[in-house]
C-alpha cells in the first residue's frame, strides 16, 4: 500500500486562503437546517505546484489571477453548497479508520483490480457489510491509493452525526468541487452551470447530477477533450448514515441515471451497511442489480487473520512503550478474534479501552477477557461487542454516580440524553441538535458537565470540538453503539426508552422558563441586550426553541406547575425577541403548529389551562402572520 500522504488538507487550505480572516466554516446547529457556511474566497491559481494544492490532484491548466477573480462568482456558489468535513482528508475525520498494512489485502485487490478494469462494463462498485465490518477503513485506504495513483477525483463520507454530512443535500456539489478541481475547462463548465442557474442546489438529485457534473463534462468532451485524462474514481461511504432512506435510494438513482451514462468516465464506488435503499436496489429484481458490481464483505471474506494481525502489532507497541514484551498472551488475542465475530470494530473497541495512558493494559485485558462469553454461548452475531458495550458502560454508571457532587443525578439518563441531542431532537420537520455545554445546562446541569459524564467512556465516544468555534457535541466513534443504545434486545438493563428522556427535557425547559432571572416587566426590545451573560441568553434562546417538544411530553402536574407560576406570560414576553434573533420564520410556523396541536391534546384533560394556553397561542399566531406579510 502507497505511504500515506503528507500534504496538507483541504480545510487547511480554505484557511490558507483567507489568512487572517475570521469568517471561518461553521455547521448550524440545527441539523435540519445544515449548512457549510464558505468564507469569501478567491479561487486558487491555477498554476500553482503540486505541493501548494493539498492532496488533491494538480490542476492542469493556468490563468491569470485577475481572471480569476472575475470570473468567481458561480465557483463560489458552488462552494456555499459544499461539505468540507466529507472529504476524505477533512481535518473533521482526523485520523480517520484505514487498513494496515498487510491486512484486507484480498479484497483491497479486489476493488483496485475493478478500478483499473476502466473497460469492464459495470462502472458502479456497491461494497455492503455489517456495522464495524471496516467499510469506512476501507474507503479511505482506496481513496490514499487512488490519491497516489492520481486517479482519485472525489470522495464523500457520510456521518450520522454531523448535520452537513448525514444528507444528501451537500453531496453532489461537493463531488462537483472536487471534480472541478482537476481540471480548468471543467470548471469553468461547472462554474457557468451554476451561473446559468443558481437555485439548481435546491432542485432535486437528479438535476442536480445533470446540471452540475453530466452536461458540464460532456461539454468538456464537445470542446476536444478527452474525459478520460480526467481522475475518475468517485468515493461515496456509509450511504446508510445519510438521513432517510428514501433520500438515500433517491441517490442511486441518480448515480444510475447521471454517472452511468455512456461517455462519461467515472468509476463509483459506494459502501454501506445492507439497509433498505441498497439491499432493495441491488436484489433481484432491483435497478442496480445488473448494472452493479456487488462485494459482500461480511459473507465473502473472513476478516480474522486481519483482525489477528491488527491486535498483535498494537499490543507489541503497547510492549515497547510499558517496557514489557509479555504483557499479553497469543492465546488472549485469540480468544478476542473468536469474540469479535467478523467485526472490526470490536477489536478497535478493545485496543481504545486497553490502550488508554493511564490505565493497566494488562489489567484492562484481564477486564475485557473476563467479559468475552466462552464458547457455545453466543446466541447473536453482536452478543461479543453488546457485553462489551454494556460493561463499558456499567463500569461508567457506577464509576460516575459514586462521586458525591453527581448525587441523585442518573447516569444512563443523562447519558442518552445527550446521546439523543447528538443525533437530533426532532420538532416536527426540524431536527435541532444543541451545543453539548447548551444542552448540559438545558437537562439542569452545570455548564461543561458532559465531561464528566464520558470521563470513563472514551473507547465509545469522544467530545468533537468544532474546529473554528468554541463548542463542542458528542461524537461516536462508531454507529454500532449509538444502535446499541436505542434497542432495548441488545442494551437490556441499561436501556433508556426515548419518553424518560424526553420527560426530563420537559421538566427542566419549563423550570428554565419559570425561575429566569429577568424583569419581564421591562425587557429590551433587542434579545443581545437582555441583562444577563451571553452564554446564559443562549441557554434560554434554546429552552423556548425547544419547548413544544418539551410540553408534549410533561405530565398535567408540571403544565399547571407552569401555568401558576405566570409562565405562559413570561415566555410571551421572550418570544418575540427570540423570533428576531433566530429569524427562522419556518421554524416559528412550525413551533406555534405544534402548540395548538398540544392544546387539543390537552383540553379534555385540563380545559381551564388550555384556555389560559390558547390566548396567548391566538396571540403568537397572529404575530406570525403579522411577521409573514
Amino acid at each position: 500500500m502507497p505511504p500515506k500522504s503528507k500534504k496538507p488538507s483541504i480545510l487547511s487550505r480554505f484557511v490558507s486562503l483567507v489568512g487572517g480572516r475570521s469568517n471561518k466554516p461553521t455547521v448550524d446547529h440545527r441539523q435540519g437546517s445544515a449548512k457549510v457556511a464558505i468564507p469569501d474566497l478567491s479561487l486558487p491559481m491555477e498554476n500553482s505546484t503540486s505541493e501548494s494544492q493539498g492532496s488533491q490532484p494538480p490542476i492542469r491548466q493556468s490563468k491569470s489571477e485577475n481572471e480569476i477573480m472575475d470570473s468567481s462568482q458561480g465557483w463560489e456558489l458552488l462552494l456555499k453548497h459544499t461539505a468540507p468535513n466529507a472529504l476524505h482528508d477533512s481535518d473533521a475525520r482526523y485520523d480517520p479508520p484505514k487498513c494496515d498494512e498487510d491486512t484486507r489485502v484480498e479484497v483491497i485487490a479486489e476493488i483496485t483490480d475493478w478500478i483499473q478494469d476502466r473497460g469492464g462494463p459495470q462502472r458502479l462498485l456497491c461494497m455492503t457489510g455489517a456495522a464495524g465490518s471496516g467499510k469506512s477503513a476501507l474507503q479511505q485506504t482506496i481513496a490514499e491509493i487512488c490519491l497516489n495513483n492520481d486517479t482519485l477525483g472525489s470522495t464523500f463520507f457520510f456521518s450520522a452525526s454531523d448535520p452537513s454530512r448525514n444528507t444528501v443535500k451537500y453531496i453532489i456539489p461537493t463531488i462537483a468541487y472536487q471534480l472541478g478541481r482537476t481540471n480548468d475547462t471543467l470548471r469553468r463548465c461547472i462554474k457557468a452551470a451554476v451561473e446559468g442557474d443558481p437555485l439548481v442546489f435546491s432542485k432535486s438529485l437528479r438535476t442536480q447530477m445533470a446540471t452540475l457534473i453530466v452536461k458540464p463534462s460532456q461539454r468538456c468532451e464537445g470542446t476536444g477533450m478527452d474525459l478520460t485524462t480526467l481522475p475518475y474514481v468517485i468515493l461515496i461511504d456509509g450511504l446508510d448514515e445519510c438521513t432517510g432512506e428514501d433520500r438515500q435510494a433517491e441517490l442511486l438513482t441518480a448515480v444510475k441515471e447521471g454517472l452511468l451514462v455512456n461517455g462519461l468516465p467515472f468509476r463509483i464506488f459506494i459502501a454501506s451497511r445492507p439497509e433498505w435503499a441498497i439491499r432493495t436496489a441491488l436484489e433481484p429484481g432491483g435497478h442496480l442489480r445488473n448494472v452493479a458490481y456487488h462485494i459482500q464483505l461480511s459473507d465473502n471474506y473472513d476478516a480474522s487473520s486481519d483482525m489477528r494481525r491488527y491486535l498483535q502489532r498494537r499490543f507489541e507497541d503497547i510492549g515497547l512503550r510499558i517496557g514489557n514484551s509479555h504483557w499479553f498472551t497469543e492465546d488472549s488475542i485469540e480468544t478476542l478474534v473468536r469474540a469479535a465475530s467478523g467485526q472490526f470494530v470490536y477489536v478497535a473497541t478493545v485496543y481504545k479501552y486497553i490502550s488508554e495512558r493511564r490505565a493497566s493494559p494488562a489489567g484492562r485485558l484481564k477486564i475485557v477477557l473476563d467479559w468475552t462469553p466462552h464458547e457455545g454461548q453466543k446466541a447473536r452475531p453482536f452478543e461479543s461487542l453488546d457485553r462489551l458495550y454494556a460493561n463499558i458502560l456499567l463500569a461508567a454508571k457506577n464509576a460516575y454516580e459514586a462521586v458525591d457532587t453527581h448525587s441523585g443525578h442518573d447516569f444512563l439518563l443523562l447519558f442518552n440524553a445527550h446521546h439523543l441531542n447528538a443525533i437530533g431532537i426532532l420538532i416536527g420537520s426540524f431536527s435541532l441538535s444543541f451545543t453539548a455545554d447548551s444542552f448540559s445546562v438545558m437537562l439542569g446541569l452545570e455548564a461543561g458537565a458532559e465531561e464528566n459524564l464520558i470521563t470513563d467512556l472514551r473507547s465509545l465516544v469522544t467530545l468533537e470540538m468544532d474546529m473554528h468555534l468554541p463548542r463542542s457535541r458528542l461524537h461516536m466513534y462508531h454507529k454500532s453503539f449509538s444502535d446499541f443504545l436505542e434497542v432495548e434486545s441488545r442494551a437490556k438493563d441499561l436501556f433508556v426508552p426515548r419518553s424518560r428522556v424526553y420527560t426530563r427535557l420537559a421538566k427542566c425547559c419549563l423550570q428554565h422558563i419559570v425561575e429566569c432571572p429577568l424583569d419581564f416587566d421591562s425587557l429590551p426590545a433587542k434579545w443581545e441586550e437582555l441583562p444577563l451573560p451571553k452564554a446564559q441568553r443562549q441557554y434560554l434562546s434554546d429552552v423556548a426553541e425547544v419547548l413544544p417538544l418539551a410540553l408534549n411530553r410533561a405530565t398535567a402536574d408540571e403544565v399547571a406547575d407552569f401555568t401558576n407560576k405566570d409562565g405562559w406570560s413570561k415566555l410571551d414576553k421572550l418570544l418575540p425577541l427570540t423570533y428576531d434573533s433566530r429569524g427562522h420564520p419556518l421554524f416559528f410556523n412550525e413551533w406555534t403548529t405544534d402548540i395548538d396541536d398540544f392544546i387539543d391534546r390537552l383540553k379534555s384533560r385540563e380545559p381551564e389551562i388550555a384556555a389560559v394556553i390558547a390566548e396567548f397561542a391566538g396571540k403568537w399566531k397572529r404575530q406570525r402572520e403579522e411577521r409573514s406579510v
